[in-house]
C-alpha cells in the first residue's frame, strides 16, 4: 500500500466501520469469529467487533470516501515517486485541479446544517504533505524503539537460489542492552505518549484533513463531526456513481 493511503488510514479508518458503510450481505459471523478493527492515531482507539455483518474490501476500503484524486481508484496503478527525503507518494498524481475528472470532497450539507468549509488542494499536494508527515512520524518512532546506540543491524540469510535477500536486515540489541530494548515497545511508546509524538500524530492529522479540503479542521473538532463528514460524503459518492 502507498505512504500515503496508508497515511490516510490514520485519520480516518478508525471511523470507517462505525461509519456504517455498507456491510456486505454475508452470513452472520459467530463471535469467536468475529471482526475487530482498531486504530491508535491521535491517541483516539475505536475498536468494532462485527457481531452481525461481515466487513469485506469491496464494501469497506474499496467504498470508503478516500480524498479527492486519492481514492484506490486513483492509485490503483500502484507506482510511485520517491520525494525529497524519501517519502513515497503515489505516481503521476495531478499537481492542478481538473473540474472535468475531479469529484469533490464537498457533500451536500442537510437544509438544518450548515456545509463543512471547504477548501480543496491538488491530489499531489495533498499526497506529498501527507507523506512527509507520516515519514516524519515514523523516522520517531523508530528512533525510539531502536535506539542506534543500543542496537547494530544484521544481514538476512539470502534464500537458495537467490542473489540478495528478499527481506530487511534484522535489527538486534547490542551486548548489555537486551532487557532496555524488550522495553521499546508501541504499546509502552503510546502509553507514555511523550510530547513529540502527539506532536507528529497532529502534523499528520492535520494534513490528512487538508487532503479533505477541511479548512476548519482543528485538533478539538469532535468525532461525532468527523464521522457525519465522512458518511455523508460517502453517501454522496454512493448516489452519484449509482446514477
Amino acid at each position: 500500500m502507498f505512504l500515503s493511503t496508508g497515511c490516510l488510514l490514520g485519520l480516518a479508518i478508525k471511523f470507517f466501520l462505525i461509519a456504517q458503510l455498507s456491510p456486505s450481505p454475508a452470513p452472520t459471523t459467530p463471535p469467536s469469529a468475529s471482526c475487530t478493527a482498531a486504530s491508535t492515531n491521535s491517541g483516539r482507539c475505536a475498536c468494532v467487533h462485527g457481531w452481525a455483518s461481515r466487513y469485506t474490501p469491496t464494501t469497506c476500503f474499496e467504498t470508503f470516501p478516500f480524498p479527492a484524486g486519492l481514492t484506490p481508484a486513483d492509485t490503483a496503478h500502484q507506482r510511485t515517486e520517491a520525494l525529497e527525503g524519501g517519502a513515497l507518494i503515489p505516481a503521476d498524481l495531478p499537481d492542478t485541479l481538473c473540474a472535468e475528472n475531479f469529484k469533490p470532497n464537498q457533500p451536500p450539507a442537510p437544509v438544518h446544517q450548515a456545509p463543512a468549509a471547504i477548501k480543496t488542494i491538488p491530489p499531489r499536494q495533498a499526497a506529498t504533505a501527507i507523506a512527509q508527515a507520516a515519514q516524519r512520524l515514523n523516522t520517531l518512532r523508530q528512533a525510539w524503539l531502536n535506539p542506534p546506540e543500543w542496537t547494530h543491524t544484521v544481514p538476512e540469510v539470502v534464500p537458495l537460489g537467490l542473489s540478495a535477500s528478499p527481506y530487511p536486515d534484522r535489527i538486534v540489541p547490542k551486548p548489555g542492552f537486551e532487557k532496555e530494548l524488550a522495553k521499546r515497545t508501541l504499546t509502552n511508546l503510546y502509553n507514555q505518549r511523550p510530547a513529540w509524538l502527539a506532536a507528529a500524530h497532529a502534523q499528520l492529522d492535520a494534513a490528512v484533513a487538508a487532503a479533505y479540503g477541511w479548512a476548519d479542521y482543528t485538533a478539538d473538532m469532535p468525532d461525532d463531526e468527523i464521522l457525519r463528514r465522512l458518511l455523508a460524503l460517502n453517501l454522496q459518492r454512493s448516489t452519484s456513481e449509482g446514477a
